[in-house]
């Protein structure tokens, strides 16, 4: 039985840990051929000797980077059929203590590389076959939620979540095929998140199956799940939106 994703080509942004890594493999699993970029290229090329894909260092920044690894997709592969724009950072300070550094640093990182990585990549995603391509951006609860403590970093997913439906909206109206859609994690156990918990250094808690109480951190297979079926050709009817992947958090009631 051929896999969700069989025989699609896909480039994952920070692919080496985390969420970016279980894209990869859930990818992967799937039948996807995918290409894992990262800065930490030895890391990049671990994940991708598993999963038997392809490996660049990338820092999403860089135009030029950018650049080089879509001429090398081109290259090899023809065309694009999936791009998780997953890479980046957060940064706890409240507004009183972020740095006009830091600001653009999460703008850097979360913003203009989301833009690169779409504005780059899109001339090898238009008219692919079956219910064409697909981008995922990595927002956040953040964009949807107030939180205190992550300025910056709220900012810089307010743009991506706004920037993911404009998108969406110009290559529908272009009729590239392209469809266009964020997801909005929850709190997830991964390696950023472990580290800004106080827990630096531990090992990683293991989620169980199964339903999970309130508060509780997800796993990141779940935002991957989330992120194989916005790839695949289920959703061709779902262009535009912000997934919230959360248990809930997003939906219950604050105070």
């Amino acid at each position: 039985m051929a896999g969700r994703v069989e025989g699609k080509i896909a480039l994952v942004t920070g692919g080496a840990m985390g969420l970016g890594k279980a894209d990869c493999l859930r990818l992967a699993e799937e039948g996807a051929h995918v290409i894992v970029t990262d800065r930490e290229i030895d890391l990049a090329h671990e994940v991708a000797h598993e999963i038997q894909g392809d490996a660049f260092e990338l820092d999403v920044t860089d135009p030029e980077q950018w650049q080089h690894v879509i001429d090398a997709v081109e290259e090899r592969h023809g065309g694009l059929d999936i791009l998780v724009n997953n890479a980046g950072n957060v940064i706890f300070e409240s507004i009183e203590e972020c740095s006009l550094e830091h600001f653009r640093l999460h703008m850097a990182i979360h913003v203009e590389g989301t833009f690169l990585g779409c504005k780059t990549a899109l001339p090898l995603m238009k008219n692919r076959p079956g219910a064409g391509a697909s981008i995922i951006n990595m927002a956040s609860t953040a964009a949807l939620m107030g939180y205190g403590n992550i300025p910056a970093y709220t900012a810089a997913k307010g743009a991506i979540r706004a920037m993911t439906r404009s998108i969406a909206i110009d290559c529908q109206d272009k009729g590239y095929g392209i469809r266009c859609n964020a997801i909005a994690p929850g709190g997830i156990e991964t390696p950023m998140v472990r580290d800004v918990s106080g827990r630096a250094g531990e090992e990683l808690m293991d989620i169980p199956d199964g339903p999970l109480p309130m508060d509780a951190l997800g796993a990141p297979r779940d935002v991957a799940n989330a992120m194989l079926y916005l790839a695949s050709d289920d959703s061709r009817f779902i262009n535009g939106i912000v997934l919230p992947v959360d248990n809930g958090l997003d939906a219950r009631p604050h105070h």
